[in-house]
């Protein structure tokens, strides 16, 4: 079963038990991932989906981090709660150790030697950790292993 086939079913039982807070969530992935197939001009893959659903998460934790400014304590814990509903559709995250093997093998097959080979070191691992690892994460992990 493909991952869009799965949120379509879940949102279906939501309606049914009269989850509305998954409902919602639910809906508004939905909107995005038919958002992403008329910009992309062609039927979601699950990585497409997947991407989707992490760009979704990434917007959700930049609005906590306002909220936390903010000081909307009931804001935040709604979007921490939909955060929640999205993280289920994404796939287990690396641990810390299989993300530091990652980033450290990049390391050396691109022969990066300071933060100015960022860019080299993300081109690298991005593409294996798919969605199994943040950015920022990834990043940090970089930093962290080149100095």
């Amino acid at each position: 079963m493909s991952l869009i086939d799965r949120i379509n079913e879940d949102f279906v039982a939501a309606m049914k038990s009269k989850d509305e807070s998954k409902v919602s969530v639910l809906r508004m992935l939905k909107s995005a991932l038919q958002n992403t197939k008329i910009q992309l001009q062609k039927e979601l893959t699950d990585d497409d989906a997947i991407k989707a659903i992490q760009r979704e998460i990434k917007q959700r934790k930049d609005s906590i981090a306002t909220y936390e400014t903010g000081g909307r304590a009931e804001l935040k814990k709604k979007k921490k709660a939909e955060i929640e509903v999205l993280s289920v559709y994404m796939p287990e995250q690396l641990s810390d150790e299989e993300l530091t093997k990652i980033v450290k093998a990049a390391i050396e097959e691109t022969g990066a030697t300071g933060p100015s080979d960022m860019s080299k070191i993300m081109g690298n691992v991005m593409p294996q950790v798919a969605g199994r690892a943040d950015g920022g994460t990834i990043s940090a992990k970089a930093k962290e292993l080149l100095s």
